[in-house]
């Protein structure tokens, strides 16, 4: 552990808000200099997120390499689900969010103006912490997206009309059900209502679902909080299998999930801000700051 007294030429450091059990201390920037090797996917630079009067995020800046795990951990309150939730601009749909900076996916800012937000969602899918099906057919489910926009035609007219895409919404089930480790265990019965999985069956095909739009990153909300052992099990294997085709972030409060699934963790705390972001076996055995040490040993939070 690094000290983390402060000397008077540290011109950079910046305060931040502390909370009960937290150690007084400034944040260095040499703590958020991440350093990968790869490509960069996602590139975000002074975000500020404000809800009303809230400042929920704070001059947060990083950068996300490409076909790899990032977990966001933290107390409640801190901004983990906010700064998720503006990699896709799903903080639009909330009326008292004012978001400030930039954010950059594969170099292009989604932020300006004109950018087409159902493109932009599909190429930034989005897992939610409770599995959340249509009332639908297994099957509908996952061929929802690509046929509400317009990749796959199917039924009675797209048949007259000579562009009936039956088969490739047969490969497309199967691909993504294969891709989210569910097809063997429901494959005999793809018309049944997916209502009727297990929990953890139905955020697996919440993931197929989301993966059937194409995307190049997935977010994922504390996707596991709500299963049991198994289930969460299995969504682990999970995430470590899409990262060697997608960009995945997740938000988990589980800090041994953290370190079992990520291969570069940040930590915010108390103030919306980003605290240290690095490696994640750097995170969880050699933090430099003082209260990442704390939170991770459970001193607070």
């Amino acid at each position: 552990m690094s000290e983390t007294t402060q000397t008077p030429d540290e011109s950079m450091d910046r305060p931040l808000e502390t909370t009960s059990g937290e150690t007084d201390e400034q944040v260095r920037e040499a703590w958020l200099d991440y350093q990968f090797d790869g490509e960069t996917k996602v590139a975000v630079e002074d975000l500020d997120v404000h809800y009303g009067d809230d400042h929920a995020l704070k001059g947060v800046s990083m950068e996300i390499p490409e076909k790899s795990v990032t977990a966001l951990i933290g107390p409640s309150g801190c901004g983990k689900s906010t700064f998720l939730r503006c990699l896709n601009r799903m903080n639009d749909r909330v009326s008292s969010a004012r978001i400030d900076g930039s954010v950059r996916v594969d170099g292009k800012e989604i932020y300006q103006d004109g950018i087409n937000l159902v493109e932009l969602r599909k190429r930034v899918g989005m897992v939610f912490q409770s599995p959340n099906p249509f009332p639908k057919s297994i099957r509908d489910n996952v061929s929802y997206g690509p046929r509400k926009h317009g990749d796959l035609e199917t039924g009675l007219l797209a048949r007259l009309l000579g562009r009936d895409d039956e088969a490739a919404e047969e490969q497309l089930v199967e691909r993504c059900l294969r891709d989210a480790a569910l097809y063997d265990e429901v494959k005999d019965r793809l018309d049944d209502n997916a209502l009727g999985l297990s929990g953890g069956q139905q955020q697996r095909l919440c993931i197929a679902r989301a993966l059937a739009t194409d995307p190049d990153v997935l977010l994922m909300d504390e996707p596991a909080s709500a299963l049991d052992p198994i289930a969460t099990s299995k969504i682990e294997d999970l995430i470590d299998d899409l990262a060697e085709e997608y960009t995945v972030v997740v938000v988990t409060h589980n800090m041994q999930q953290a370190a079992r699934i990520s291969d570069q963790t940040a930590v915010f705390l108390t103030g919306g801000e980003l605290v240290e972001y690095d490696a994640t076996e750097t995170i969880f055995e050699d933090p430099e700051s003082q209260r990442v040490e704390d939170y991770i040993t459970g001193k607070f939070g």
